[in-house]
């Protein structure tokens, strides 16, 4: 499965990857084995001294791997300074079996925020990868879904036990590759999808109680629907005429 995620992100020899929550070192170990520089952010003490005792020269060498030891995220709508610093407007990929409760912010922060990551090769958990991948008008579609979808097409490579990790999960996992489009379906990916967040948040109230009813609304959409029914296509459309009216927390 490793060899599987590592062949999706195509990584070339010299290329700069972000592996968040490296653990042990298993992944971490195939990426540099294909030349990859590696910027791996562990939060985990104890395992962040044995990533260091484990890639150092002249095993490794010292170019090739860089550990930043401490929380991937500065908060729930950015990376940590650290990590800021480390990609450096460099061009760059993600491929990391992320840790569950930092997956999506830390998905959600490199799609919106970080257009040169040119792809997110990822272990999450499998309820995720479906919100990655869902269609409008179900139950799983959100603003995750509007986010990876605008800017990046999604594939779904595999699907993984509990029994591959330990300790062991209590639910099954999905290794998914989101390879970002050359260009996003909407110019602003970032404000646009914080947008669909407030929007989102009343999926079932009208559009009309949400936003303003004299809203000179785009064809195919008018006040009495919902925003869970609205395609992307659609969501954009709105946006552009009525971005800058922001709906109210729920």
């Amino acid at each position: 499965l490793i060899r599987k995620l590592a062949d999706a992100a195509a990584i070339r020899p010299g290329e700069l990857v972000l592996e968040i929550g490296p653990g042990t070192g298993t992944l971490t170990e195939e990426l540099l084995a294909r030349g990859a520089h590696v910027i791996a952010a562990e939060l985990d003490q104890g395992l962040a001294a044995l990533l260091r005792a484990r890639f150092v020269p002249p095993a490794y060498e010292a170019a090739a791997f860089m550990l930043i030891e401490g929380d991937c995220l500065r908060n729930k709508h950015a990376l940590s300074e650290a990590i800021v610093r480390a990609v450096a407007d460099r061009p760059f990929v993600l491929v990391a079996n992320l840790p569950y409760d930092a997956g999506t912010p830390a998905m959600t922060v490199l799609l919106a925020d970080f257009p040169l990551c040119r792809g997110l090769f990822v272990t999450i958990q499998y309820e995720v990868a479906q919100r990655l991948a869902a269609r409008a008008g179900t139950r799983e579609f959100g603003a995750i879904s509007v986010l990876a979808q605008t800017t990046s097409t999604i594939e779904i490579i595999a699907k993984a036990p509990p029994g591959c990790f330990w300790p062991q999960p209590g639910v099954h996992s999905a290794l998914v590759a989101i390879r970002r489009r050359a260009e996003p379906l909407c110019e602003s990916p970032g404000p646009f999808s914080r947008w669909c967040q407030r929007l989102l948040e009343k999926r079932r109230k009208q559009l009309g109680a949400v936003l303003e009813r004299n809203t000179a609304w785009p064809a195919g959409i008018d006040p009495i629907m919902r925003a869970e029914t609205l395609t992307i296509d659609q969501l954009i459309a709105l946006w552009r005429i009525a971005g800058e009216q922001l709906p109210e927390r729920a």
